[in-house]
């Protein structure tokens, strides 16, 4: 993941020179429907599910931004340490900017960086999406939160390819996520193939272990982040053979759409018996 050495994720002066301060948002995305155990069907990434968590986020952080530059315009002397002549900066992202979303949210006192690398709330547990609005206002700081996974090694135990090689530490050269999602590759690799579990998009395996999700984790209020009835359960056979007419057609506004269709058929071939996908033979 190349994109990860970008300099702006190590100093976000360089996203945006006049930061001072970074407002973080989590939004809760979870959906009590529950995955398919049967080893014909495919599995799908939770935050996929529904409509595309981009759109959604963008749409209620730009309008956070909008009402921060207004106010502070308006009325900058409501701010301490602002000046009233200066001029609100605002900008928005969510996912679509080199920022380290999961050390701000740690550090805005949102969650705490997990073993498995990902943010938990207290309150949804780590089914959140995350966003920003950097500003050039300068705001009182919240507390950074705290750790809270004490001794629990559940997500490290749980992972079948042994992703998670240390707390807080993923290789993704090992993680079915990332295979799954960002690997363009004709194949998948055989330290991962052999261990899908019947992931053909995503895998939510260290998050459906976690206790804090088992015990937290509350239906979203957000109708979009509903799966599209399709994407819950779908057969590891239909995947395989999908075409990518039927590919435009089952993810319409979708974050997997991400995921082209040979990307989708390699996943799911993957997790078939060999016996079903037969390799021809060359003629002599």
């Amino acid at each position: 993941m190349d994109w990860m050495t970008n300099p702006k994720r190590q100093d976000i002066r360089q996203l945006m020179p006049s930061v001072q301060s970074v407002i973080c948002v989590a939004l809760n995305y979870y959906t009590p429907h529950d995955r398919p155990t049967d080893a014909q069907s495919a599995k799908i990434s939770r935050y996929g599910w529904g409509k595309d968590y981009h759109r959604i986020l963008h749409k209620k952080l730009k309008a956070l931004a909008t009402w921060l530059v207004m106010q502070g315009n308006s009325a900058a002397e409501n701010f301490p340490g602002n000046r009233t002549e200066s001029k609100i900066e605002a900008r928005y992202c969510a996912d679509t900017a080199p920022i380290q979303d999961k050390a701000w949210a740690e550090k805005a006192g949102i969650g705490w960086v997990a073993k498995n690398s990902n943010v938990i709330t207290r309150e949804y547990g780590s089914w959140v999406f995350l966003g920003e609005v950097l500003t050039n206002l300068k705001l009182s700081p919240d507390r950074p939160h705290t750790q809270h996974c004490g001794t629990c090694t559940r997500c490290l135990e749980a992972c079948p390819t042994q992703a998670i090689t240390q707390p807080f530490v993923v290789d993704a050269n090992r993680c079915i996520a990332y295979h799954t999602i960002e690997n363009r590759a004709e194949t998948l690799p055989a330290t991962v193939a052999p261990y899908l579990q019947g992931w053909v998009a995503g895998c939510d395996i260290c998050q459906d272990v976690c206790p804090w999700n088992q015990r937290f984790a509350q239906e979203t209020d957000v109708a979009d982040f509903q799966p599209y009835p399709w994407n819950v359960a779908p057969t590891l056979e239909a995947i395989a053979t999908l075409s990518d007419e039927d590919w435009n057609q089952r993810f319409p506004a979708s974050a997997l759409r991400r995921i082209k269709p040979a990307m989708l058929r390699r996943n799911a071939q993957a997790s078939l018996p060999i016996a079903n996908f037969p390799i021809e033979q060359e003629q002599s």
